[in-house]
């Protein structure tokens, strides 16, 4: 069984954070339907707060913290990034923007991605096409055409017991599946690794 590895990052600063339950519901639904197209996920959630002081040493110093360089290398092997952001001042916050501008600018090319965003109010839902969907599609990502905004009223069931947001979250996940099922763009490799023996051997040789 093939696998696909998901990486998601929750930007919400809250605990509990409605991002984080929104980056969960979205990674379950696409677990689960990665399952029924045969294919084993692999899901590392990521929360970018526990980050925050790691990303602006970033900045400052040019170096990313241990802990940082494994997250920014998950990404870069991830076939799939889940993004929800909470909005701040009508765009993605600032945590979030940040996380994107210390990784490699080419590191998500052609990677699949699902959006989220999560806000106080409906006002806010266009956040995502007019601010994170231009993002992503700087970084030349494969972006799903669905994505997924909740307020306030999205969270709890109807009189049927259903949550507002379950249609959403299948159909986002559903597409996010489309992307990942069948040949993917190559994840970036170790080049001590992927280079043959006799190539490293040259490679050593003529560096002396």
């Amino acid at each position: 069984m093939e696998t696909r590895r998901i990486t998601v990052l929750s930007a919400g600063l809250g605990v509990p954070s409605s991002s984080r339950l929104l980056a969960d519901q979205l990674a379950a639904s696409a677990k689960r339907q990665l399952a029924q197209a045969g294919y084993e996920a692999q899901v590392d959630v990521i929360e970018l707060r526990d980050l925050a002081v790691d990303i602006a040493n970033n900045f400052v110093t040019g170096y990313a913290a241990p802990r940082l360089a494994e997250v920014i290398a998950g990404v870069e092997d991830s076939d799939a990034i889940i993004a929800v952001s909470p909005v701040f001042s009508a765009s993605y916050s600032g945590l979030f923007k940040s996380f994107i501008d210390v990784l490699d600018p080419k590191s998500l090319d052609g990677k699949a991605a699902l959006l989220g965003a999560t806000g106080g109010s409906d006002r806010h839902q266009m956040v995502i096409d007019h601010a994170m969907r231009p993002l992503f599609s700087y970084l030349r990502t494969r972006t799903t055409q669905t994505s997924v905004f909740a307020g306030p009223q999205d969270w709890g069931n109807t009189d049927n017991g259903a949550s507002p947001l379950s249609e959403r979250v299948e159909r986002a996940a559903g597409e996010l599946v489309q992307l990942l099922s069948g040949p993917q763009p190559r994840r970036k490799a170790d080049p001590m690794v992927s280079l043959p023996f006799e190539q490293l051997l040259a490679g050593i040789s003529g560096g002396r």
